[in-house]
């Protein structure tokens, strides 16, 4: 007898607890791959957003200038800038108190930095820990279904007096059917993980070496700024 081994009759034919499996990895899947895109369009943003600082930043243009419509566009500036503005927000705080030390001042501006790109960086990697749990996994959640459902298959053919490859196939098909689910969870979710993980390595290094960057600006200024008179 020809028996219909399509995915849709298999997953339609197995146990309760393998198409709970299923749909849990089918589920996991979709948040996934709405994770990776939102994550694609973040990143692409972020991308945009700091080149285009940095090319204003390296034109010439004066740091009050840069740092009032820093402040301006507070919400919707790119992280490079809000990282610059907290700098140089600090670093105007020390001159207004009339603090003359060059240590002081450079240590102030560059840990208002640091602590200003470490709060980026944990907005830019949220959703990672979720890709990476996926990637770990789904695979053995559809293990677990193809394991139980293979149990189950064999569990019913106990009470039979013949068993052939027939009776046997359909049962495993539908098992393994878990797994291949995990697998189409978890590939996208890992290749997605390895791609952001290095394109956020490349962040990172970018706000890092600007930051170095501006600090040098700073220092060479600070001789040049006068301390304003107390008010």
């Amino acid at each position: 007898m020809n028996q219909d081994l399509s995915i849709l009759h298999l997953i339609l034919n197995a146990s309760i607890v393998v198409q709970a499996v299923m749909a849990l990895l089918m589920l996991v899947s979709i948040a996934s791959w709405a994770a990776i895109f939102r994550k694609l369009f973040s990143l692409k943003r972020i991308k945009t957003q700091n080149e285009a600082f940095e090319r204003d930043f390296w034109s010439g243009s004066s740091l009050n200038d840069l740092f009032n419509a820093a402040s301006r566009n507070a919400q919707t500036c790119g992280p490079m800038e809000r990282i610059f503005a907290s700098g140089m927000r600090e670093f105007q705080k020390l001159r207004e108190r009339r603090v003359s030390d060059v240590g002081t001042l450079m240590d102030g501006a560059r840990r208002a930095m640091r602590a200003s790109f470490q709060r980026e960086m944990d907005e830019v990697e949220s959703n990672l820990s979720f890709l990476a749990s996926v990637g770990s996994v789904s695979p053995y959640v559809g293990l677990f279904g193809t394991v139980w459902g293979i149990m189950h298959a064999f569990t019913g053919l106990a009470s039979l007096q013949q068993v052939t490859l027939s009776t046997v196939a359909p049962g495993i098909a539908e098992a393994l059917v878990a797994t291949a689910i995990g697998l189409f969870a978890a590939i996208p979710a890992v290749v997605a993980y390895n791609r952001f993980a290095r394109d956020l390595d490349r962040i990172a290094i970018q706000q890092e070496t600007f930051i170095e960057e501006f600090s040098n600006i700073l220092q060479r200024n600070v001789s040049a700024q006068p301390a304003p008179a107390a008010r």
